[in-house]
């Protein structure tokens, strides 16, 4: 029997939200190797979502709200790279 995978959410899709999306993308096997279950990529946020980025985000389900990301109930880790110093990521490091 095969174990379920990790399902991942990830709130920024900058230069490093970009970089954890094709690291994923291009070693699942071996990062499900090393974890002992696959690693998948569930969800994605950021601020616009019509910027084009050099990855293929088509298989993931996108939020605009960051928060509502985080409390998905088929995310298991909430990854946040969103950069600033406003904005969300400060509001929840606050609470």
């Amino acid at each position: 029997m095969s174990a379920a995978p990790l399902r991942l959410g990830l709130a920024g899709l900058g230069t490093v939200g970009i970089g954890v999306v094709k690291i994923v993308q291009a070693h699942g096997d071996l990062i499900a190797a090393r974890v002992g279950r696959p690693v998948v990529i569930t969800a994605v946020s950021a601020r616009d979502r019509t910027r084009h980025r050099d990855a293929d985000l088509a298989g993931y389900a996108w939020e605009t709200d960051p928060v509502a990301l985080a409390t998905r109930p088929d995310i298991d880790v909430f990854v946040e790279v969103m950069g600033g110093h406003e904005g969300p990521a400060r509001e929840g490091s606050r609470r």
